[in-house]
């Protein structure tokens, strides 16, 4: 089923006027941002996927009054409080090792997805700091601007000593080193 242009523009459960007040340069990110993400779980595999489902159940209240459900009958009846059958697991040796390999496994789904979750992260962290880089060179370019168009003009420059440090590019590669030598200094 195709959507019309008009709706696929409109955010679901907003009106127009809601939509319009982002503004499109916004509205085109979030389209964006939405359109890599869905990309993104496209792109797992099989294994992956059945990770997240798992680690999605597992990290929810059902699992839980699922866990605290099979837990108690298995004490009740074990412990004798509940006659409904004979107990099977009297000293609770196999409910231990049932949970200790649950546990194993539980905690190999969450950092399956975790790691997942790890890789996106970075690769989102890198594009932050190509715009925050990106961001930083066009309000450098900007300053100079301003301060050639003020000296033409003939204006008295009111920012200060500091003009000829911001008309300055940051070399990234400085700024890391420097954060690298001060964490070393501080350890």
């Amino acid at each position: 089923m195709q959507r019309s242009r008009s709706s696929s523009r409109q955010p679901p459960g907003r009106s127009r006027e809601e939509a319009a007040k982002l503004g499109s340069a916004l509205e085109h990110n979030i389209r964006a941002m939405v359109r890599r993400r869905d990309r993104e779980a496209a792109t797992a595999g099989f294994q992956e996927r059945l990770a997240e489902i798992i680690t999605a159940f597992t990290g929810s209240m059902t699992f839980v009054y699922l866990h605290l459900a099979a837990v108690t009958f298995w004490i009740g009846v074990n412990t004798g409080w509940l006659p409904v059958m004979e107990p099977w697991d009297p000293s609770f040796v196999i409910l231990a090792m049932t949970a200790s390999v649950e546990a194993i496994f539980l905690t190999s789904f969450v950092l399956i997805s975790q790691n997942r979750m790890a890789e996106n992260d970075d690769r989102r962290a890198d594009l932050n700091l190509q715009i925050s880089l990106l961001s930083e060179h066009e309000v450098t370019r900007l300053i100079t601007m301003v301060s050639a168009i003020t000296n033409h003009l003939g204006l008295s420059e009111t920012i200060g000593p500091e003009l000829d440090e911001l008309q300055k590019d940051v070399d990234p590669e400085t700024v890391l080193d420097e954060i690298e030598s001060s964490e070393q200094s501080r350890d």
